[in-house]
């Protein structure tokens, strides 16, 4: 999935980026409101996690363009202060996290983000497949697909990553976080190969030769 962050302590920053990636995210990473509406207006974001205080503005001027791309937005700041803890939500934050924090704390909201975002009757679409993720329908060129929830889950996470390599790391470690499902590295090969099957051509799951997977939009 990808994240976006906006923070302008760079150490902070630092070790924020090493831990997102390192749990399967695709990583933009703003220290400023300029350089983070550049990155918005170019790519989707699923979660951003802001700063509030910013060294040309807060978090709060992002978050209505985040708001409107389908972005879930996550606080973490040192300001402990109600109004603005308030503000947040008033604005459509999914949380407010304070510093200090502890980060496994922080991981846990944004899987909970994730997860209730995954839930709020989004339909995504991948080549000539739709997915109804309110439901947990899928549809491939207008008939219904009866897949395993594994199944379901890797095409889920290639449908939030069209276009996009993943490395066989990555899909693990997103099939791990989405429901603390353990799937071995041997096993994944065989659900990648029944997805490729039941979609039949509706969208193309590609071998990366070395690297991973990719699932092209096209």
């Amino acid at each position: 999935m990808n994240l976006l962050l906006v923070e302008d302590d760079a150490i902070i920053a630092s070790g924020l980026v090493y831990t997102f990636e390192k749990e399967g995210f695709f990583v933009s990473y703003a220290k400023d409101i300029a350089s983070a509406l550049d990155f918005i207006q170019k790519k989707q974001y699923d979660l951003a996690v802001l700063d509030v205080g910013l060294p040309d503005g807060t978090g709060f001027e992002l978050v209505a363009s985040l708001k409107s791309a389908g972005t879930s937005v996550i606080f973490l700041t040192a300001v402990d202060d109600e109004g603005n803890i308030v503000r947040a939500f008033e604005g459509g934050a999914e949380d407010y996290v304070i510093k200090p924090f502890r980060l496994g704390e922080l991981m846990a909201r944004i899987k909970a983000a994730l997860r209730r975002r995954t839930g709020q009757g989004n339909s995504l679409t991948l080549g000539g497949v739709t997915i109804n993720a309110s439901e947990g329908k899928v549809n491939a060129s207008g008939e219904a697909l009866d897949l395993t929830a594994l199944e379901y889950r890797l095409l889920l996470i290639f449908a939030n990553h069209k276009n996009q390599v993943l490395s066989r790391g990555q899909i693990l470690n997103l099939l791990w976080d989405s429901e603390g499902i353990f799937v071995e590295d041997n096993t994944l090969t065989v659900y990648i190969k029944r997805l490729r099957e039941k979609l039949n051509g509706a969208a193309k799951i590609e071998t990366v030769r070395g690297v991973g997977y990719r699932a092209n939009d096209n």
